[in-house]
């Protein structure tokens, strides 16, 4: 019976990864957890901001600059890439026998835009070996059952760009004052260098590390694919 409920369990996530082919999900398993948390700490007070818009209403300076910053091979890996996990875990293990800190010296990570994905739509923020077997296999089922451009769409819909900010249009908005269509190069890249860190670096959108990797990212853009 366990191993039945295990089955249909996998089962319902694969159904609900296939119908993103249709239908663009109203929040994310992370976008609810964060109202929650908004709620906790403003109740009365707290502001949310979340539009979807279709991909040809993004601006492709942004899609590009995400990729360039988050997962330059985007449009040529299946879904995870094994050589970067590998070369995150060996960094972030390097880093914690330096530390004097070990549980906050974790310094990068190793997932592509599609595990991003996976991670914020059905997952809780637990840190487990089922947890990740179940990321596993969403990725593999957005990657098999959705094209590059529709992950892609999804993810700029619904990433964080700030405390209380997701997806593409609320972040233009936000932080520019124009539409996400309307994003020029400067913009889309220092939106992208928010993502690591969005509710840290959105304070410091104009100061020198943002600017700074903004320009290295400028410079890469020109690089990558977008599908």
């Amino acid at each position: 019976l366990v191993l039945l409920a295990v089955v249909l369990f996998q089962l319902v996530i694969v159904c609900r990864v296939v119908m993103l082919r249709w239908v663009d999900p109203a929040s994310t398993s992370f976008q609810r957890s964060q109202i929650w948390q908004l709620v906790r700490d403003k109740p009365f007070g707290f502001e949310w901001r979340q539009q979807w818009v279709r991909m040809d209403r993004i601006s492709p300076e942004l899609a590009r600059a995400v990729i360039a910053s988050e997962d330059d091979l985007f449009v040529q890996h299946p879904g995870v890439r094994w050589d970067t996990i590998e070369q995150a875990w060996r960094r972030n293990e390097r880093a914690q026998s330096r530390s004097k800190n070990p549980e906050r010296s974790k310094v990068v990570g190793g997932s592509t835009i599609t595990q991003q994905l996976a991670k914020n739509l059905v997952l809780s923020g637990e840190r487990n070996l089922f947890r990740k077997s179940q990321e596993l296999l969403i990725t593999y089922a957005l990657e098999l059952t959705l094209d590059k451009r529709r992950i892609l769409e999804l993810y700029l819909n619904s990433v964080e760009w700030g405390r209380g900010t997701f997806g593409a249009q609320a972040a233009a908005m936000k932080h520019f004052g124009v539409s996400a269509k309307q994003l020029d190069r400067m913009q889309a890249a220092q939106l992208a260098v928010l993502l690591p860190r969005p509710r840290h670096y959105e304070r410091f959108l104009q100061g020198p590390y943002v600017s700074e990797r903004s320009l290295v990212l400028i410079t890469r853009m020109p690089l990558v694919q977008i599908p």
